[in-house]
């Protein structure tokens, strides 16, 4: 294969750090500059050194590796500072898609720069640009959000202001929290247009397209999800409606007032304020759900 790379720093000098994408699943994206690189450095910084040798394996390549994760990338980075001062080519890659999106890398690509060593980027997939291009949602304009906080403090805050922004919405998410994360996005945006992609270039690739609560229906009739999931929400628009404050409100006094069906409590909140049915719905049974458990820690101990 002949090379398209320039490892101009063999001869000599300071060395390049290479942050090189590889696939989010199918081997075939990969790129030949990739390839091409990942044959000449001198040291390769996977995130999983097992994952990592085995793509390399796959395509009849052999390379040091060393392991650089979130849990070690802190101790890490200064050794491999010191390695690209001295002349070393070193590429980074992640177990799939580009380094440094929702990815290690960050810390490493900082210090490089900071440091004045060149930084060189191998392009490739990455999930989020993957989803967006096929999502059909609005590609103009997007905020890219990755994986939102797991404390409830930051978390709630991050989906108040991604809310209110009109642009796309890009997210991360397990498949163990997939469920939860539609439940807080319909609770915080609304019902609005989405678009959930699962096992991207993969066998069972998916995209789920509809509503949040058409997306959250879908979920739930499964007994198992598999896959890192991306989901999208289309921006808040001039027309939504802003009463969710108030809806909540009622609902909460409604079911403080005394036992209701849910179903019918969802409906008459949702038509007094022009307000997805299922939605209030969903948003009635987390109230519902609050008020029990506080009633349960102020309840005597016996």
């Amino acid at each position: 294969m002949p090379s398209t790379c320039s490892m101009d720093n063999r001869t000599g000098g300071a060395g390049t750090l290479y942050v090189v994408a590889t696939p989010i699943g199918n081997l075939g994206d990969i790129t030949l500059r990739a390839l091409d690189i990942l044959k000449a450095v001198d040291l390769v910084a996977a995130e999983d050194t097992r994952k990592t040798a085995r793509l390399l394996s796959h395509f009849g390549l052999k390379a040091p590796l060393i392991s650089y994760h979130e849990h070690n990338e802190a101790a890490r980075t200064p050794e491999l500072l010191r390695r690209l001062q001295q002349g070393a080519a070193i590429a980074l890659v992640t177990n799939a898609g580009t380094p440094g999106v929702s990815d290690p890398g960050y810390r490493l690509v900082t210090a490089a720069a900071d440091a004045g060593l060149r930084v060189v980027p191998i392009p490739g997939v990455t999930a989020a640009a993957a989803a967006l291009s096929a999502s059909g949602l609005a590609t103009d304009a997007f905020v890219f959000a990755g994986f939102l906080p797991k404390k409830a403090g930051p978390r709630l805050r991050q989906i108040k202001a991604l809310a209110a922004d009109t642009r796309t919405v890009i997210l991360y998410e397990s498949p163990q929290r997939i469920v939860a994360l539609v439940e807080e996005l319909i609770t915080g945006f609304g019902d609005r247009r989405a678009v959930l992609a699962r096992e991207m270039t993969k066998l069972h690739e998916e995209f789920i397209r509809g509503r949040l609560c058409e997306v959250l229906a879908v979920l739930k009739r499964r007994a198992e999800i598999k896959g890192e999931c991306t989901l999208l929400v289309a921006g808040r628009t001039a027309a939504e409606p802003s009463t969710w404050d108030a809806a909540r409100e009622d609902l909460r006094q409604a079911l403080q007032s005394g036992p209701r069906g849910l179903s019918e409590l969802a409906r008459e909140v949702a038509h007094l304020h022009g307000l997805p049915r299922q939605a209030a719905y969903v948003e009635a049974m987390k109230i519902k759900a609050e008020l029990a458990a506080s009633e349960n820690d102020s309840a005597p101990n016996r």
